[in-house]
């Protein structure tokens, strides 16, 4: 066979079709075709790219990577699980769903956007500080900005680490209790704390985009969808 191959039951079992012990009752059972060839050994090879498995009729599709933008609304936490709090994979109505994981994390009270994949090259590629991946944000705060602040931004901030924040760009908007905010890094409350040095706080904070993904206007908080090709492409060509 071409490309990668698996057995037939662990493929079966990434989809969580059932347990491992599910699936070889369902392959003797004489239940799955693989290209169009019924196949009762559960240690039977299939290629993951290229043959078509069929359960019951229904054609399978395996993909070693899954790729979910989330409108992560507030009030659940960034995590796979917790034992107090609702998390953003509570949300995830998907198959599979085993070894999905949020990108990065937003605060509890945060909303926008989060991608969810079992990538985890990707992942490190986005959060890594050496590459510097710009993340925007709109930001609501309690007072009013001044374009003084444009300056201060771009310079970089003392947020009470061992440096500086890296430059970041601030566009206020018509209202100057408003604006939109694009950093390249991600220390914990970092956007909470850069006000907090020019003596504002935030009051509402919602990410908009991630390096090349921008949130889909179309989703409300909570709803989520399958990336596109052309954003998977975006996300992962080098």
């Amino acid at each position: 066979m071409k490309g990668n191959t698996l057995r037939l039951d662990k493929y079966l079992t990434s989809l969580e079709v059932g347990s491992r012990t599910q699936v070889k009752d369902i392959i003797k059972a004489g239940k799955v075709k693989v290209n169009r060839t019924t196949i009762k050994r559960p240690d039977f090879h299939v290629d993951e790219n290229n043959d078509q498995i069929d359960l019951n009729g229904v054609n399978l599709v395996y993909n070693k990577f899954y790729y979910y933008m989330l409108n992560k609304p507030a009030g659940v936490v960034s995590a796979v699980t917790d034992s107090k709090c609702k998390t953003v994979l509570d949300l995830l109505d998907v198959t599979p769903k085993n070894g999905l994981f949020p990108v990065g994390r937003l605060d509890k009270d945060t909303e926008g956007l989060l991608l969810i994949t079992n990538n985890g090259q990707l992942s490190h590629d986005l959060l890594s500080p050496g590459k510097h991946v710009d993340k925007t944000y709109y930001v609501e705060l309690n007072g009013a900005l001044v374009e003084n602040d444009i300056k201060l931004f771009q310079a970089g901030l003392d947020i009470g680490e061992k440096s500086k924040t890296r430059p970041a760009i601030l566009k206020i908007s018509a209202e100057k209790n408003k604006a939109y905010i694009t950093i390249t890094e991600g220390k914990y409350h970092q956007i909470k704390r850069m006000f907090a040095a020019i003596g504002l706080t935030v009051t509402y904070l919602k990410r908009i985009s991630m390096g090349p993904l921008t949130l889909d206007e179309a989703l409300k908080p909570g709803e989520y969808r399958k990336l596109t090709d052309r954003e998977i492409k975006l996300l992962t060509e080098k």
